[in-house]
């Protein structure tokens, strides 16, 4: 059985082409992918095209934990969504214009170590910081 895919959103009052750049360009990526103040996002590439590499590193800023996520695209349909694979999960991610601004939508394959509402908790804390980041733009 195929475990139930997590959705995480964020009304975003900014166009889509500013949440588009700030969500994929590794200028911005390094400003707002964390979760926590007392976390980093130190480096971050992005090849966005279909076999293209996403990489960011992530660490506490006390240097006592980080990982590195890395997931390759499989399909890209610019300003408007991209779905890539990391581990064997996809992640779809969609940027869809709305009054005042941006609605983005994740929705992505659990993994099996942590619990479901924990990493839905996660991915949204993620993107609360990316909105409140794109938002100052």
């Amino acid at each position: 059985m195929t475990p139930q895919k997590i959705t995480v959103q964020a009304q975003i009052a900014a166009d889509v082409n500013t949440v588009w750049k700030a969500y994929t360009q590794a200028e911005h990526i390094v400003n707002w992918n964390f979760a926590a103040d007392t976390w980093c996002c130190p480096k971050a590439s992005n090849e966005l095209k279909v076999g293209g590499k996403y990489f960011a590193r992530m660490e506490a800023k006390d240097g006592s934990f980080g990982f590195d996520f890395e997931a390759i695209y499989t399909e890209v349909i610019e300003g408007k969504n991209f779905t890539y694979e990391f581990g064997g999960r996809f992640c779809t991610i969609t940027f869809e214009p709305i009054e005042n601004g941006t609605q983005l939508t994740i929705v992505f394959d659990p993994e099996t170590e942590n619990p479901v509402d924990l990493q839905q908790q996660g991915w949204q804390a993620i993107l609360n910081n990316f909105k409140a980041y794109a938002e100052s733009l």
